[in-house]
């Protein structure tokens, strides 16, 4: 009976000692995730367009989570705002858009339904990537619905020109920075590295492009003005009357004269915009049509910015001999 008993005694403790144990251990795991989760914590990034997309993805790093709403064949300014995209904000650590109203058709209502106010514009959360670009093509005076989809802020589609990828990452990087400051070491380091891959894809796409200097060419919508102020090209004529303008028959008239005044032989058009008028201007003056990604995606092989600036140069250069 008593044998029974301090077996009994033995395994009771025996259990106790163990519960103890897991509890103690349970309590070490608790406290070491308290304290260092911070240093895993991904930071949740959405972005409007690919592009600023894989430059987050190039400066974040394995510290981000990047998510585009746009695809890179779609037209930025005009994207369906669907309750989808809301859930993608309300879940945001960081909102990055282009700015200079490209996205003002769509954002809004997103940014309203995510019920995320730090990523509302103005909130602290909410990054507008263009506050370090000097935009082109500002109107002045009076803005209105009858010059077409214009910007009152400037030309949004800055990215066009590499050289405007580095402040784009610039401010990337800050933003990831006061979210991050932990891995702040790791996202300077990721910069540097971007800013000098950039500085010498552009030394070899200036190289390239130098044959190109002076190149006439015809195109679709006002989207191209960074990327011939940049490399020297002229652009002698817009498809679309006034942006985002169906062209009517006496304005692809005047377009196709002067194509043939000026021998211009290449029309730049992007995949979103329908082909069937460039087309037809091309039958009418022996030019080329050059369907060209404006945004990372837009094209195959063409999925990162750098992949997307390569694309747009060689097919520029091929076709310009």
């Amino acid at each position: 009976m008593v044998k029974t008993k301090q077996k009994g005694n033995k395994m009771y403790k025996k259990i106790k000692l163990n519960t103890t144990l897991k509890a103690i251990l349970l309590l070490f795991l608790l406290l070491f995730y308290s304290g260092f989760s911070s240093a895993w914590a991904v930071v949740n990034v959405v972005t409007t367009t690919p592009d600023l997309a894989d430059i987050a993805k190039q400066i974040g790093g394995d510290h981000v989570k990047v998510q585009s709403i746009a695809k890179g064949y779609q037209d930025p300014h005009f994207v369906e705002p669907k309750p989808s995209f809301m859930l993608l904000l309300q879940k945001a650590d960081l909102y990055l858009v282009t700015g200079l109203d490209l996205e003002v058709g769509w954002s809004p209502p997103l940014e309203e339904g995510s019920r995320n106010s730090k990523i509302i514009k103005g909130g602290e959360n909410y990054v507008d990537c263009s506050i370090n670009i000097s935009p082109l093509e500002v109107p002045q005076g009076k803005v209105d619905r009858s010059e077409g989809d214009v910007h009152p802020y400037g030309n949004p589609h800055y990215l066009l020109d590499p050289m405007n990828a580095i402040p784009v990452a610039k401010t990337i990087t800050a933003a990831l920075k006061r979210k991050d400051p932990s891995h702040s070491a790791d996202y300077d380091k990721n910069l540097q590295t971007f800013v000098n891959q950039i500085q010498s894809k552009q030394s070899e796409w200036a190289k390239k492009m130098e044959s190109c200097k002076g190149l006439k060419v015809v195109v679709y919508h006002r989207l191209w003005t960074y990327f011939v102020r940049r490399f020297g090209i002229t652009v002698v004529a817009e498809i679309e009357p006034k942006p985002g303008i169906t062209p009517s028959p006496s304005h692809i008239a005047e377009v196709i004269n002067k194509m043939k005044e000026n021998n211009v032989k290449i029309i730049l058009t992007n995949p979103f915009y329908e082909k069937k008028i460039p087309d037809m201007i091309a039958q009418s003056t022996g030019a080329k049509v050059l369907v060209l990604p404006s945004m990372a995606g837009g094209v195959k092989g063409a999925d990162t910015y750098i992949q997307m600036m390569d694309y747009i140069i060689n097919q520029i250069t091929s076709s310009a001999k």
